[in-house]
């Protein structure tokens, strides 16, 4: 009994390494047709990008909001992998905020579509909730903090996106790095109104 019984449980490990295997798949075709033609593929496009029939892309994800979230995983992974490379790889915490949004700018710009397709119709949560637990374990615990950073950074980030011309992203992420080391109100109040120089 016991022998049918590992028998049993072999085959049914292998079926579920099969199915999350065929469901990265799946994911990674979504991301690269939506990266290609932008947010609105159909179900249809993302079938035939993978090679399947729609029923198996439904078989898989249940709906568009599941391939939302597959491709949401595929995002973060990455997000968060630059992000910490990032951080490592700077020379100071001011350095590596810099690092790190820079990172994020160049990211989202180097596929909009994408990130249009993760974040939209409140399917953010999971892109913003694991970024802002990275930068709560970078900033020393303050989940507050970490949050408030995130949204800054991504309503600026998302706004950035929509502007044409749009502004040089190195010169943005400075900006920000200003706005979110010294704080917007006093930075925006420093340029708008210069001190006055005192004679030597």
């Amino acid at each position: 009994m016991s022998s049918i019984s590992q028998t049993a449980d072999g085959r049914s490990t292998r079926w579920d390494d099969h199915r999350e295997a065929r469901r990265t798949e799946l994911a990674r075709a979504a991301r690269k047709v939506v990266h290609h033609h932008g947010p609105d593929v159909s179900m249809d496009d993302i079938a035939a990008a993978a090679g399947t029939s729609k029923s198996i892309v439904y078989r898989y994800f249940v709906d568009k909001t599941g391939v939302q979230l597959a491709v949401a995983e595929e995002v973060v992974a990455d997000i968060r992998a630059a992000l910490v490379d990032a951080a490592q790889t700077a020379d100071g915490p001011r350095a590596a905020l810099r690092a790190m949004v820079g990172t994020y700018l160049a990211m989202i710009e180097s596929s909009p579509s994408v990130y249009t397709f993760v974040t939209r119709d409140g399917s953010s949560e999971h892109v913003v909730d694991s970024i802002t637990d990275l930068i709560t374990a970078a900033g020393g615990g303050n989940r507050l903090w970490a949050a408030g950073a995130v949204g800054f950074v991504r309503g600026t980030a998302e706004l950035w996106l929509r502007t044409e011309p749009r502004e040089d992203p190195d010169q943005l992420a400075d900006q920000i790095t200003r706005w979110l080391w010294t704080g917007p109100v006093a930075q925006l109040g420093r340029e708008s109104h210069p001190q006055p120089t005192t004679p030597q």
